[in-house]
């Protein structure tokens, strides 16, 4: 099976993509993390992926706001072509994407955001469904489009929400469940079992006749995560 050729862009801690390069190296990812960009020159996540040796990059020039300098999204399109990136996952990547960028990178685009979405979207997920008093709550991959955390849904698992549980000891209880997701999104879209129609994600099932499709997992309708920032 053809190795997935993925660049991940982070500006947090880097657990997410420590997470996938370790997947890629201990076979539950059939892909290869190919560089790891982030916005933050001083991102814990750069160091802790050059100690894997996998290449970083910064982009410049850096600006204040929610969007990238029209100078780092030329940067980031010269990167994708070099690297030949089949799929960017974000990974704690604390800005959003413009639809002019979108429709130019052709490679799909996810991410990872700590809620079921549509609930909760944006900055501290993990509180926003405590203080809204949730017994329920999970994880959403979903596909990037302009918005924040609006794009398609991929695959989503659910999260009990425990008497007594703060922000911080949902979002380490959520950390793993998250992680897990991934990996399995990127797979299933490494293996073409994934298809969009509009808004719709289809995911082909294991035992099905060719052509045939239906929801995955939990598969589902939601750019760029906000939640907490761990990256």
């Amino acid at each position: 099976m053809k190795s997935l050729r993925l660049l991940v862009l982070a500006s947090g801690r880097g657990s997410h993509a420590v997470n996938l390069i370790e997947a890629s190296r201990d076979g539950r990812l059939c892909a290869d993390v190919a560089r790891v960009v982030s916005d933050r020159r001083g991102a814990p996540v750069i160091e802790r992926v050059r100690a894997l040796r996998v290449a970083t990059t910064v982009l410049m020039p850096d600006t204040a706001g929610s969007r990238l300098h029209p100078d780092a999204e030329r940067q980031l399109l010269e990167i994708l072509r070099e690297e030949r990136i089949e799929l960017i996952a974000l990974c704690g990547f604390m800005r959003l994407l413009s639809a002019d960028l979108l429709d130019r990178i052709g490679a799909p685009i996810l991410n990872v955001h700590p809620s079921l979405l549509p609930a909760f979207r944006g900055l501290h997920a993990q509180r926003q469904a405590i203080e809204a008093g949730v017994r329920v709550t999970g994880a959403t991959v979903h596909f990037v489009d302009s918005g924040m955390d609006t794009g398609p849904i991929l695959l989503q698992a659910p999260l009990e929400v425990l008497p007594g549980d703060t922000e911080e000891s949902l979002s380490d209880r959520l950390l793993p469940v998250e992680q897990r997701l991934y990996v399995d999104a990127i797979g299933l879209i490494q293996r073409g079992a994934v298809r969009r129609e509009g808004r719709a994600v289809l995911i082909e099932r294991p035992d099905a006749p060719a052509g045939a499709a239906g929801p995955g997992p939990t598969a589902a309708g939601s750019g760029t995560t906000k939640g907490r920032d761990r990256g």
